[in-house]
């Protein structure tokens, strides 16, 4: 299998630290918020990336992390009037349901960077020791400059950063950060403000610096060497270079042999920006869409290519993910009607040629994780099925047709086995019990009711007149 590096910019065959097994870590979201439909992107890119290597029979230990401590974190539970720590529960067990919708599987490990601090504050002492760290009352920062390699993720030279800000010593005294030996350097642990949770430390009580995190929780659920460290473009610079300074300056050995980076997802061809009006979060998406559909549509360009999401194109996907289902639906039919009975020569001839197609998904899959050119042969696959397959085939050749076009549209997280459709009734009963539901407070049942509705693609709209629904 041959992986883009970015930090060699070349395809390159993955070859894992420890034959058969794979550490991988993706940067996971903040949780102050439901995630937003470019959150969606790596969690669907690498989940499949993960799927794919336990179809080849690698032993997985996939980590993904959550940033439960984080001024934005902070900011929402002063809005609040709560505590901190609730605001991340609330959003963490939201973040599973948006998964789960999305069909993306847990992770072996999801570490909270709030039951790492000891850790932490180790590898800072091992920091400070070591002379690439400093305490400025209170303030621990890296010292940026003590690490010769500083950029070779980003590919940014650390004089033409500090030439880029020469304005900088005015914007560090506004920050509070004067105090700083460079600008450059960046922070390891900050003391407490007033309102803010904290934790004890040598350098007094405060909280870690977000970069640290990530560190941090790779080293203790996979090593001090990642084998594939993934997120999203927007997070090369600064914080997957900043990984890599504190990484490899305490652990004295490289920090990750592959990174990979899926690239933007635009709406409509624009940044998505609430003040654009063009933010959408998971939760929005899924009352129009069921996000099946979001995931076939993620998967459907190559994950390091630049994503455009509009109506036009999700409706496209729509139409074709329909075609697919379609398919397997009317298999599943013939695989019940089909008798055991001897292969004609023209079947052995058929499923004989079937098994190119094997060759070729995975050879798609393999050139640096290309789902585009693998959900097209899955596409031929079914013109083929469609054209030479029915009830009237020996079982087994329908048996193999179905599993192989399951099995690949499973490696890609497509559901497919085809459901009997939810009755009239049965909705109408699920939208009383989630009034009810509402009424009595219990908005987690409410939201569980909702959601089993989404997933069978009844979307539900609450109008002043009560609640609407429709099949999408």
């Amino acid at each position: 299998m041959k992986i883009y590096n970015t930090m060699t910019r070349k395809k390159e065959e993955f070859v894992p630290i420890r034959e058969n097994k794979v550490g991988i870590y993706v940067c996971g979201p903040t949780v102050y918020d439901y995630i937003h439909i470019g959150n969606a992107r790596p969690m669907i890119v690498f989940d499949t990336l993960r799927r794919y290597l336990l179809y080849k029979g690698y032993d997985v230990n996939y980590v993904s992390n959550f940033t439960d401590v984080d001024d934005k974190i902070i900011r929402r539970a002063l809005e609040e009037g709560v505590a901190s720590a609730e605001i991340s529960e609330r959003y963490i067990e939201e973040v599973k349901k948006d998964m789960a919708a999305l069909n993306v599987m847990e992770a072996t490990t999801h570490p909270k960077a709030t039951e790492e601090i000891p850790d932490m504050i180790a590898m800072i002492e091992t920091l400070i020791e070591k002379g690439h760290a400093y305490e400025v009352n209170g303030t621990v920062y890296f010292r940026t400059r003590s690490f010769k390699d500083y950029g070779k993720l980003s590919k940014k030279n650390i004089d033409d950063l500090e030439s880029g800000h020469r304005d900088e010593k005015h914007q560090m005294k506004v920050s509070g950060e004067e105090e700083k030996e460079d600008f450059l350097d960046f922070v390891l642990w900050k003391p407490k403000k007033e309102g803010e949770p904290s934790w004890q430390s040598p350098w007094g009580e405060g909280r870690p610096g977000w970069h640290l995190e990530c560190s941090v929780m790779s080293k203790k659920y996979i090593g001090d060497i990642i084998d594939i460290h993934a997120g999203g473009e927007d997070l090369i610079f600064p914080h997957h270079e900043n990984e890599i300074a504190q990484s490899e300056a305490a652990n004295e050995t490289e920090f990750a042999r592959y990174w990979m980076h899926n690239g933007f997802l635009k709406i409509d061809g624009e940044k998505m920006s609430k003040s654009l009006g063009n933010f959408f979060t998971i939760r929005d998406i899924g009352k129009k869409y069921p996000l099946q559909v979001i995931r076939f549509f993620m998967l459907s360009a190559h994950y390091r290519s630049p994503l455009n999401f509009s109506d036009t194109l999700v409706e496209s996907a729509k139409s074709s993910l329909e075609r697919i289902l379609t398919a397997m639906g009317r298999l599943q039919d013939a695989l019940n009607s089909a008798e055991d009975k001897e292969l004609t020569e023209e079947e052995k001839g058929f499923l004989s040629k079937f098994k190119d197609y094997v060759t070729r998904y995975e050879n798609a899959m393999e050139d640096d994780l290309n789902t585009a050119d693998a959900i097209s042969v899955i596409f031929e696959m079914v013109k083929q099925a469609n054209a030479n397959i029915s009830s009237e085939n020996a079982k087994a050749v329908v048996l193999e047709v179905y599993n192989t076009i399951g099995k690949f549209c499973d490696i890609l997280g497509i559901i497919t086995k085809v459901e009997k459709e939810i009755l009239d009734s049965d909705i109408e009963a699920l939208i009383e019990e989630r009034q009810a539901a509402r009424k009595a407070k219990n908005f987690a049942r409410a939201d569980e009711i909702r959601d089993t509705l989404a997933a069978q693609g009844i979307i539900l709209e609450d109008t002043r007149e009560g609640v609407k629904w429709k099949r999408a």
